[in-house]
């Protein structure tokens, strides 16, 4: 009798130790699955211990101060049955394994209409996995991965895996390998999301009418990659200070009938990129300040450039790898405003220059023979390298804008500084210093 008496107290004593971890902690599967279908679950201040699976339709609601943490061996949370929602709390330490099939996550969403919100997710593979799940809400939820360094080893923010009709709005993402990628993924919507230090903000593969609105790519290797993808709109997106070794705000590759509009390219070392693409139009954007404003390879074919303010950039447009001929810088008798780069008549004031604006430059056969020459666009050598390759007729015609637009009276340049503004604050507070950025022009104009 007296040793039963010393292990229960003994028992006791350790049990008291760690009461959270043995009550809260061991017990939350467990909670779960007493639950009837529809119930609300309120969790507390505290740890509780991950890898669970919501199997029946419940909500799940935390506070600021609840943690879910797996024990990096699987998924956090694996959400298995329909109509769950997950509202306020943390997540952290999935799985890092990048050979397993599994793709494991903070929160992997396997079926439909499910709604999480106001979550943080930090140490996981993969942020949000959503795989064959569709109509659901992922909404003001803050990932944040290892960062640009160890982007091998991580996965992506939000994946989204044969998975459509999904709303994601007012995410904030940083340091993942990318921030959002779409595969095989269909009619999602994107809103007002952030993403900033990825290798790609977007990436879109063999997705397509999706829609992406109002988001802000920052300081990623590349903003949005946009392949194999079509019958997509993005719009009114600010690309801004995405730089590196052959970056670019917008990546078009293999991407036919989408519609670029009314986006913000800032600051890039190339504003949009296209290669191996058709029928794409690019209207009402802003494109300044890039080292290239548009690199266009001749294996595209049918995009319309129109309406779009492209200026101050080191090279406004250029075209490798052939004439592009097959490519319209004007639509509905309306080109572009090439800004103070393009000085224009308007005798008769009716906004579209009195003549055309054809560009020549020879930088094109540099670019497209050296891979470095990208970090050397901001060389005062450039210039001299273009002035003796117009001496000896060594140029090339980059595009032909047949109805220029007049400089447009209205508040773009204050636009600008506000961008500007928004970049340099972005840059402050990262600590970083901004590479390969580029003022003034090179070409020669005709």
């Amino acid at each position: 009798m007296k040793k039963l008496l010393l292990f229960l107290f003994v028992f006791s004593i350790i049990f008291s130790i760690n009461p959270e971890k043995n009550s809260a902690a061991e017990n939350l599967q467990a909670m779960i699955d007493s639950l009837e279908e529809g119930a609300v679950l309120r969790l507390e201040d505290k740890t509780y211990e991950g890898s669970i699976v919501i199997n029946k339709s419940i909500t799940m609601i935390g506070t600021d101060k609840t943690v879910i943490k797996g024990d990096g061996t699987g998924n956090v949370i694996s959400i298995k049955a329909p109509n769950v929602t997950i509202r306020k709390l943390s997540v952290t330490n999935s799985s890092m394994d990048r050979n397993s099939a599994e793709e494991y996550a903070g929160i992997k969403i396997y079926t439909n209409g499910n709604v999480v919100e106001h979550v943080k997710i930090t140490n996981s593979f993969h942020g949000i996995y959503l795989s064959q799940a569709h109509e659901n809400k992922i909404t003001n939820v803050e990932i944040k991965g290892m960062g640009k360094g160890e982007i091998a080893a991580q996965g992506n923010g939000i994946h989204v895996y044969y998975a459509n009709d999904n709303l994601l709005s007012h995410n904030t993402i940083e340091g993942t390998r990318d921030g959002m990628f779409f595969d095989y993924a269909n009619k999602n919507e994107s809103y007002q999301n952030n993403i900033t230090d990825t290798r790609y903000g977007l990436h879109y593969m063999y997705s397509d009418e999706n829609i992406f609105k109002k988001n802000t790519f920052t300081m990623n290797t590349g903003g949005a990659a946009v392949m194999n993808s079509n019958h997509l709109l993005l719009e009114d997106n600010h690309f801004i200070v995405n730089y590196g070794n052959q970056s670019f705000g917008l990546l078009l590759l293999q991407a036919n009938d989408n519609q670029i509009k009314n986006n913000t390219f800032y600051m890039n070392q190339r504003g949009i990129y296209i290669d191996q693409a058709t029928r794409n139009t690019i209207q009402g954007n802003k494109i300044s300040q890039n080292q290239i404003g548009i690199e266009l390879w001749d294996s595209s074919n049918e995009q319309i450039f129109s309406k779009n303010l492209i200026t101050e950039n080191t090279i406004p447009a250029v075209t490798i790898g052939g004439s592009g001929e097959n490519n319209f810088w004007s639509h509905n008798g309306k080109g572009n405003d090439w800004g103070s780069s393009f000085p224009l008549t308007d005798l008769n004031q009716d906004g579209i220059g009195d003549f055309p604006i054809t560009y020549r430059s020879s930088l094109y056969q540099l670019i497209e023979d050296q891979e470095l020459s990208y970090l050397f666009l901001k060389s005062p050598a450039l210039t001299i390298y273009e002035k003796m390759n117009a001496v000896l007729m060594d140029e090339k015609v980059m595009f032909n804008d047949p109805h220029p637009l007049a400089a447009a009276k209205s508040n773009n340049h204050f636009i600008f500084i506000a961008v500007a503004g928004l970049a340099a604050v972005l840059i402050l507070l990262k600590g970083r210093q901004l590479l390969c950025i580029t003022f003034g022009r090179n070409g020669r104009k005709t």
